[in-house]
């Protein structure tokens, strides 16, 4: 894990980020339980260890500088825990639940949580448009994140009902994040976005927010 976290540090400072030497080692944990199960699962394709930090957890880091107070969180999508695991090591305040349809996902996620001893974070195997008829989620989250997990018409359409009073939804997006604003979404929601380029790979990404009007 040398390696990997050589290049998350970089990565990190890269973006004005400063990691402690626990933060770090929490990830690198992430980092080695995904390269373990994804050899048994796919749980991402990427599998290159540099590529693994810069594309999967700076990018996580880097998304999560955008939510701005303390927060129940339902990430929508969690896959293999991006963003919600990084943005929990470096956030603790925030109360996060991971959803994901795919259940090997959920037990990856869960034995994560369980891994890294991380409190007040869980994976919940769901649909999240079944999650609207539960009241311990609707209308119970004050943001809601989700990383390619649909486009924004849909993202907001599943998110919501969610959302509190106020809450604020944050798209995690690639370079095209601008094209999927709709004007009908623009009547909805007060859209704002910050774009960054995530380090040594060039890429650039967005963080589109959506906030009910």
């Amino acid at each position: 894990m040398n390696e990997f976290c050589h290049c998350l540090e970089k990565g990190a400072d890269a973006l004005g980020l400063s990691l402690s030497p626990d933060q770090t080692v929490l990830l690198a944990a992430h980092a080695r339980q995904l390269q373990l199960w994804n050899a048994k699962m796919n749980l991402t394709a990427i599998t290159d260890i540099q590529l693994v930090a810069y594309k999967h957890f700076v990018d996580a880091l880097a998304a999560a500088r955008f939510l701005d107070r303390s927060a129940r969180i339902m990430d929508i999508g969690s896959g293999a825990g991006f963003p919600a695991v990084p943005m929990k090591v470096i956030r603790p305040d925030f109360d996060i639940t991971m959803v994901d349809a795919v259940r090997k996902k959920v037990s990856f996620l869960n034995h994560v949580v369980r891994t890294l001893k991380l409190a007040n974070i869980r994976a919940l195997h769901a649909r999240v448009e079944d999650l609207v008829k539960d009241p311990g989620h609707f209308q119970m989250y004050d943001a809601v994140t989700a990383r390619g997990f649909a486009d924004l018409g849909k993202l907001a359409a599943l998110a919501g009902p969610m959302l509190v009073s106020g809450g604020r939804i944050y798209a995690l997006k690639g370079a095209h994040a601008l094209e999927e604003i709709t004007p009908e979404l623009a009547t909805q929601f007060h859209i704002t976005h910050k774009s960054y380029t995530l380090p040594f790979v060039d890429a650039q990404r967005f963080v589109v927010i959506l906030e009910a009007l």
